[in-house]
């Protein structure tokens, strides 16, 4: 409030007695609304006499209207024992929509925005409930993928059925590629059907532990102290053979080798690879390899792991093996293939994907 439009204060009581009042006063809360009534008494504006007991000017604001409205019975409500007061209607509508503009909020921060705006205080038991009771959810804030578009399932959805939709055109081939070299291999032969897979990198490490274990004494596991820098690169096959490749790097040159030998294991048919547009993947380099191999790339919308099977093989595969104890590298790499091996013989992975992207009209 500017210092020319002050607001006008009623004079209910004389100053003398709201002097005995503050002296008799035993609730902090009682002294510091007798204490801000003083205060405006004394000349200061609305908002420099809140300010002198620790407040706001829109709680200065508010107990100014609940004074000259009611006087001393509306401006100190009862502090009884008992529950906590509510709210009215309108008081919680603007508690939400404060809520709203600087979620998400801690539960002492909320605590606070209480006293200081509304002044009133809930018991932390009691809070939860309120706030439920109001709309809000309690729960870890998930961080938002920046560059995820709204959309991503209608995305991927309309990339799947430009890729089951066949024609004579390179299917990866993208505007401003060099046009030499679209070529499929002479030797790669695609008209014995499709095989429709999921490709991604992981990087599963044998001290992953996510499994849970009894134990009658400690539980903690002896084992020698064996890490990988190595990536482990799988292609998860729903109706061919899958297969994983160790490579020490995921630079294109290595994602293609990988590519040629999806390709080995999936001979005389065309292979669809659902992908992320991980830079190794979706450079033309690789684009062009893989249409020489007769495989068509599908990439996922960006930031959308959410939306590749794959990923929850990974996870699958390392619970499965946790706790890992193993001698060396090579027998943890060993270890790694077989169980991916054995993982992806289920199609459960990607049940719910098939359903909602594919259309078995079109797929062989």
């Amino acid at each position: 409030m500017s210092e020319g439009r002050r607001k006008e204060i009623t004079y209910h009581l004389p100053e003398e007695k709201i002097d005995e009042l503050l002296r008799e006063a035993k609730d902090d809360r009682r002294q510091e609304r007798l204490g801000f009534l003083k205060n405006l008494y004394c000349g200061d504006s609305v908002a420099e006499a809140a300010d002198r007991e620790g407040r706001s000017a829109a709680t200065g604001g508010r107990w100014a209207d609940a004074w000259n409205e009611g006087g001393l019975e509306a401006l100190m409500p009862s502090f009884g024992g008992g529950r906590p007061p509510k709210l009215d209607e309108d008081e919680q509508e603007q508690l939400v929509e404060m809520l709203r503009e600087g979620q998400p909020w801690k539960s002492q921060e909320i605590q606070h925005l209480l006293k200081e705006e509304f002044d009133v205080e809930f018991h932390p038991d009691y809070l939860g409930k309120f706030l439920r009771e109001l709309g809000l959810s309690y729960a870890k804030p998930r961080p938002k993928r920046p560059h995820r578009p709204e959309n991503p399932e209608e995305i991927l959805d309309e990339r799947v059925a430009d890729a089951l939709d066949e024609d004579d055109s390179p299917h990866n081939k993208r505007e401003g590629d060099d046009e030499e070299g679209w070529i499929v291999d002479g030797d790669i032969c695609t008209d014995g059907g499709t095989v429709l897979g999921f490709f991604d990198a992981s990087q599963p490490q044998p001290y992953d532990n996510s499994h849970r274990v009894w134990y009658v004494d400690d539980p903690h596991v002896e084992r020698p102290l064996v890490k990988t820098e190595d990536s482990a690169v799988g292609f998860y096959a729903l109706n061919g053979e899958s297969t994983v490749r160790w490579k020490e790097t995921e630079e294109k040159e290595r994602i293609c080798e990988v590519l040629e030998a999806v390709r080995e294991q999936n001979p005389g048919k065309r292979i669809l690879l659902v992908l992320d547009k991980h830079g190794s993947h979706i450079c033309e380099y690789t684009r062009k390899r893989a249409h020489q191999l007769g495989i068509d790339l599908v990439f996922l919308p960006s930031g959308s792991p959410h939306l590749n099977p794959i990923e929850q093989v990974w996870k699958y595969l390392k619970w499965t093996m946790a706790p890992i104890i193993v001698e060396d590298e090579d027998e943890f790499h060993e270890l790694v293939k077989d169980v991916f091996t054995q993982v992806t013989q289920r199609i459960s992975f990607a049940r719910d994907w098939c359903q909602k992207f594919l259309d078995f009209q079109k797929f062989p």
